[in-house]
């Protein structure tokens, strides 16, 4: 009896110190510590609108009577991974806009399932808010792909033309409870950021975009986003690409060939059940518009006013 007793209490002792650990490594390491507000914002780039799910962070260019075109960005870099694609299509007569997910970028971090549904309203309600003429043309890059190939499967009604940048192919929830994931996002916060550079070739000629990624980092709400929407966005890449292609609506693919994120290799399942229109980049890595935008820039240019 007294074997089970003092069992009892050095369990009880060893779940309230790997309580304590956890406590300590939450609070040295968390670096979500500010509330994103108005005054904050006042003082950033782009407008705000207010949407069901949240306040938007959203940037639109370009002349009113130009074809429109929406630039979706990919999981966790918020739309200002569109620098220099955006200024070139609103001045090659495009009508451009972008804008932050929620849960990035400068865009609300609504406590709330991340799942399908939320990205889909979000770019729906953005577009009407804005009195957006449709169809609209959508491009989207990684994650980003995911979200307009879905939008279009969904309001095939809404969209004119499709494009399609170095595309996820398989995500999925990881193999462990969400609670384990949340806290290697903890620890690893640092390492996210800098594994942002492993999207690039040449991530020499980019020394300033880990500085430029980390503050969202800061505010409430960025861990949990992209958590909730590793374990909430379903998405069947070989299904949702093929219900795609069933629509025909005309599609680009681009791909950069030495792609570290999602390997060139899964160009040849998307491509055969899209029949897209297809530009595999050389010398160019998860993010070809920006590494060899001279290339990328022009011909997104071509398709979209065919």
């Amino acid at each position: 009896m007294k074997f089970l007793k003092r069992f009892v209490i050095f369990l009880l002792l060893l779940i309230v110190l790997a309580a304590a650990v956890v406590a300590i490594i939450y609070f040295t390491q968390n670096k979500e510590t500010k509330e994103l507000t108005y005054n904050l914002r006042k003082n950033t780039n782009g407008s705000y609108v207010e949407l069901s799910g949240g306040v938007t962070h959203y940037e639109l260019d370009g002349p009113d009577s130009g074809k429109i075109v929406v630039l979706v960005h990919g999981f966790s870099v918020p739309y200002y991974i569109w620098n220099g694609t955006y200024e070139y299509l609103a001045e090659h007569g495009f009508r451009v806009l972008r804008y932050d997910e929620f849960g990035r970028g400068y865009s609300d971090r609504p406590d709330t399932v991340y799942n399908k549904a939320l990205y889909l309203d979000q770019l729906k309600e953005l577009m009407q808010k804005l009195e957006m003429k449709k169809p609209v043309n959508l491009v989207g890059v990684s994650f980003g792909a995911a979200v307009v190939t879905d939008f279009a499967n969904e309001y095939p009604d809404m969209v004119n033309k499709v494009v399609l940048v170095d595309p996820v192919y398989k995500f999925g929830k990881p193999g462990f409870i969400s609670y384990i994931t949340t806290f290697k996002e903890i620890l690893n916060a640092d390492k996210r950021a800098l594994g942002q550079m492993e999207d690039f070739k040449y991530p020499d000629r980019h020394p300033t975009w880990v500085e430029q990624y980390t503050p969202q980092m800061e505010y409430k709400g960025f861990r949990n986003a992209l958590v909730s929407t590793q374990y909430n966005y379903l998405f069947n890449a070989s299904e949702s690409y093929a219900t795609l292609g069933a629509k025909n609506k005309p599609v680009m693919l681009i791909w950069g060939k030495e792609d570290k994120t999602v390997p060139f290799t899964y160009s040849d399942s998307v491509n055969r059940v899209l029949k897209s229109e297809f530009l595999p980049v050389e010398d160019a890595g998860h993010l070809p518009f920006i590494e060899q935008g001279e290339i990328v820039n022009p011909a997104l240019v071509t398709f979209l006013k065919k």
